[in-house]
C-alpha cells in the first residue's frame, strides 16, 4: 500500500476529532474515528489492510464532514 492513503486517513482523523460533540453527527464520527485508527495502526505494523476497507473508511469520513459543515452553516 502507497503512503498516500494512510496520509489521508491522518488528515481525515484530525478532522474528524475537531466536530463538535453538540453535533449531530458526532457520534458516528467518533466510531469511524475509531475504525481509521486501527486500520492506521495495522499500516504502520505492516499488516495487511484491505483497500476496500480503507476506501470506504476515507468516503465515510468525507461524507461525515460534509454533514458537520451543513450543520455548521444552519
Amino acid at each position: 500500500m502507497t503512503d498516500e492513503p494512510l496520509r489521508t486517513l491522518q488528515f481525515l482523523l484530525s478532522r474528524l476529532e475537531r466536530i463538535s460533540a453538540d453535533s449531530a453527527v458526532a457520534y458516528r464520527a467518533s466510531g469511524v474515528r475509531g475504525a481509521m485508527l486501527r486500520v492506521v495502526e495495522k499500516i504502520e505494523e505492516g499488516r495487511p489492510v484491505l483497500g476496500e476497507d480503507v476506501k470506504r473508511l476515507i468516503e465515510s469520513a468525507y461524507l461525515l464532514l460534509q454533514k458537520a459543515a451543513r450543520e455548521k452553516i444552519r
